[in-house]
C-alpha cells in the first residue's frame, strides 16, 4: 500500500480467524473436511433430486436452489481462509475485496429469501393441500426463485456500492477472516454514518420481511396441525415441515447470536467465531439436515444406492 491521498490503498489484509501458529495445521484440517464435506452433501443433493423423478416437486426444487447457494456461499469464504492457514495468504486485491463482498452479500440473502418462500411452500402444502399442484405450479416456482435470485442480487449491489464509495487511506488490515462490511466500514477514512444507516435499513428490510413471512407461515402451520384430530395425520404433516423448520432454526438462530448479542459480548473475536459458523458450518449441515431428517430423500438414496449396485451386478 502506497501512502499519500485517499486512493492509496491496493489490497487488504485479512488478519484471519486466529494467531496460533501452532493450531494452523488442526485448522486447516478441519476446515478442509467441512468444506469438503459442504461441497460433497450440497452437490449430492442437487444431483439426487434430479435423477429421482419422485422429488421432482416444488419443495425439492427449492432444495436444489438453496444447496446451488451453500455451495456458492462456502466456496467465496472457505478457499482464501484455507490458503491463509496453508500459506500464510492473509492478503486480499481491492477488487477481489469487492468480489468476495458482492457473492458473500449475494448469497447469504439469497440462503434468507430461499428459507422464506421454502416456509411458503410449506404453508400451502400443509393448510391448501387440494389446491397445492395448481397454486405452486412449476411457473410459479420459477418465478419465486427468480425473484429471490433479483432481490439477493439488488441487495448484494446495494451493499458493495455503499461500502466501496467511501476512500480507504489509513490501514489496510481487516479485522476479520473475509471482506465483512463492518470491518470495512471501520477502516475508511471518510465519515460512514450515512452508510451504516442505509445498510441497516436495507438489511432489515430483508430481515424483518423473511422472518416474518416464515413466522406466520409456520403460526398458520402449526394452527392447521392443531386441528387435526388423527395423531398419525398430525405427525405426518409435521414432519414435512420440521427438515425445513431446523434449518431455519440453525440459519436465524445464528444470525440472530451474531447481530443482536448484548454489547458486553460485542467484540471482533465474538463476531470471527460466530461468523464461522454462518458462513461456513451451515452450508455443512443443510443437506445433513434434509437428508437425515426427510424419509423421501432417504427412500431415493437407498434406491439410488440400489440401483447402482444392481448395475455393477450387471457388468
Amino acid at each position: 500500500m502506497a501512502e499519500g491521498n485517499d486512493s492509496e490503498v491496493t489490497e487488504f489484509i485479512l488478519l484471519g480467524l486466529m494467531d496460533h501458529p501452532k493450531l494452523r495445521v488442526t485448522f486447516f484440517v478441519m476446515f478442509l473436511v467441512i468444506y469438503a464435506v459442504s461441497i460433497m452433501g450440497n452437490l449430492g443433493m442437487i444431483i439426487l433430486i434430479r435423477a429421482n423423478s419422485q422429488l421432482h416437486t416444488p419443495m425439492y426444487f427449492f432444495l436444489s436452489h438453496l444447496s446451488f447457494v451453500d455451495i456458492c456461499c462456502t466456496s467465496t469464504i472457505t478457499p482464501k481462509m484455507l490458503a491463509a492457514f496453508y500459506s500464510d495468504g492473509k492478503s486480499i486485491s481491492f477488487s477481489g475485496c469487492i468480489v468476495q463482498m458482492f457473492f458473500f452479500a449475494e448469497f447469504v440473502t439469497m440462503e434468507a429469501i430461499m428459507l422464506s418462500v421454502m416456509a411458503y411452500d410449506r404453508y400451502m402444502a400443509v393448510c391448501y393441500p387440494l389446491l397445492y399442484s395448481t397454486v405452486m405450479s412449476h411457473m410459479v416456482c420459477l418465478r419465486l426463485v427468480t425473484g429471490s435470485y433479483t432481490a439477493a442480487l439488488t441487495s448484494a449491489i446495494v451493499q458493495v456500492s455503499c461500502t466501496f464509495s467511501l476512500s480507504f487511506c489509513g490501514s489496510n488490515k481487516i479485522q476479520h477472516f473475509f471482506c465483512d462490511i463492518h470491518p470495512l466500514l471501520k477502516l475508511s477514512c471518510t465519515d460512514t454514518h450515512m452508510n451504516e444507516i442505509m445498510l441497516f435499513v436495507f438489511a432489515t428490510l430483508i430481515g424483518v420481511s423473511t422472518s416474518l413471512e416464515i413466522f406466520i407461515s409456520y403460526a398458520y402451520i402449526l394452527y392447521t396441525i392443531l386441528q387435526i384430530h388423527s395423531a398419525e395425520h398430525r405427525s405426518k404433516a409435521f414432519s414435512t415441515c420440521a427438515s425445513h423448520l431446523t434449518a431455519v432454526t440453525i440459519f436465524y438462530g445464528s444470525a440472530l447470536f451474531t447481530y443482536l448479542r448484548p454489547s458486553t459480548l460485542d467484540s471482533l473475536e465474538h463476531n470471527k467465531v460466530a461468523s464461522v459458523f454462518y458462513t461456513v458450518v451451515i452450508p455443512m449441515l443443510n443437506p445433513l439436515i434434509y437428508s437425515l431428517r426427510n424419509k423421501e430423500v432417504k427412500e431415493a438414496f437407498r434406491k439410488g444406492i440400489s440401483r447402482n449396485i444392481n448395475l455393477g451386478n450387471c457388468v
